[in-house]
């Protein structure tokens, strides 16, 4: 599958939602979509993994973890444990961790920063609710679009 999110956006301007412009790019892939599934935590990542040891299906994880940058929500562990149960990417409203090694891992990864520390694991969360970050609104089942220029949001599948 081949797209650049400008192109998408020219096409389909009145249809998209951009987000805000904030997101790094750590994954081996720079250009991955794919129907959302979406996790809501705080300094939590129980259910970041419980996600990601399902199949992925050629989904795209993003994770509201409301923008704190005092841990990490992912690491080099768990976007393999993405990428082998195929996942295509993942959006961390928050950091990860492992740069290094996630760089060589081959799935999208975009997150605001990175941060050594990993979080607490209590289990607390909610998944697949629609979330708000970035100034756009992200429901479980929109499709997701990412590369170097952004990332945008659709409710319909383009390409």
């Amino acid at each position: 599958m081949s797209f650049a999110t400008a192109d998408l956006y020219d096409e389909h301007e009145e249809n998209l939602q951009i987000a805000t412009p904030m997101f790094n790019d750590y994954g081996g892939k720079k250009r991955f979509s794919g129907p959302a599934s979406t996790v809501k935590v705080f300094e939590d990542n129980s259910l970041v993994r419980a996600a990601l040891e399902e199949p992925g299906e050629g989904r795209v994880l993003i994770i509201d973890g409301d923008a704190s940058l005092r841990c990490a929500l992912v690491g080099d562990m768990l976007a393999e444990l993405g990428k082998n149960n195929g996942w295509e990417g993942i959006v961390v409203y928050g950091c990860i961790r492992d740069a290094t090694v996630i760089a060589n891992i081959d799935i999208g990864v975009k997150a605001l920063n990175t941060n050594p520390r990993k979080s607490v694991k209590k289990g607390v969360g909610d998944r697949d609710i629609t979330i708000t970050f970035a100034d756009v609104s992200i429901s479980a089942g929109d499709y997701i679009y990412a590369d170097e220029d952004g990332v945008v949001i659709s409710t319909e599948k383009l390409t």
